[in-house]
């Protein structure tokens, strides 16, 4: 792997495990086994820079979970759960490590860092555009597939926080059916 791709995936690491002010240049440096010189040539804009290539770099490869979470269900409402309920289960493995650094992240800097900021709404709105086209794809009308999107993240998200506050799995797995029942009153096209 390529020093700049070390890098990056351990800011990612970091901030999903402690957040973007408590990770430092050091850090990230020692868990990429980078010299600190090195962050600097491939990053120029410092921390900021490492941050959003590591929130975009994770931004995307959460959003093809969707797929592979829910397509292997006959329906959404099933599906959903049954992601709800991996996320619990491997959250509680981790010992209640949070799961999303995007998310992470965008709580603790959205009045502070401007420019992560947009970062992180940047990938949020990949996030619903993509989900919402998956969800369309599996029969679920364009208005409806966005607004199912919106309450699954927001759902996941807070059940992140919520699970790691209270460490039980309650709160993803009540968000998990809440949600499933929500998308089981949707109208789904015939041919999906």
């Amino acid at each position: 792997m390529q020093t700049d791709q070390r890098i990056v995936r351990a800011m990612a690491e970091l901030l999903r495990v402690q957040g973007y002010g408590s990770t430092g240049i050091q850090q990230v440096a020692r868990a990429a086994d980078a010299p600190t010189g090195s962050i600097y040539h491939h990053f120029r804009g410092g921390k900021r820079e490492i941050a959003a290539a590591a929130l975009r770099t994770t931004g995307a490869a959460y959003i093809e979970l969707l797929p592979l979470l829910l397509d292997p269900h006959p329906d959404l409402p099933t599906g959903v759960e049954a992601a709800f309920a991996a996320a619990a289960e491997d959250m509680a493995g981790t010992g209640w490590a949070n799961m999303c650094p995007v998310g992470t992240v965008a709580g603790e800097i959205a009045d502070t860092e401007p420019d992560l900021r947009r970062v992180a709404a940047e990938i949020v709105t990949s996030w619903v555009d993509a989900g919402s086209r998956y969800l369309a794809g599996r029969g679920l009308p364009e208005t409806d597939a966005r607004s199912a999107i919106y309450a699954l993240l927001t759902s996941l998200e807070g059940g992140f926080l919520l699970a790691r506050a209270q460490r039980s799995t309650e709160p993803l797995l009540a968000a998990g059916r809440a949600v499933a029942a929500y998308i089981a009153t949707l109208p789904v096209a015939a041919d999906a």
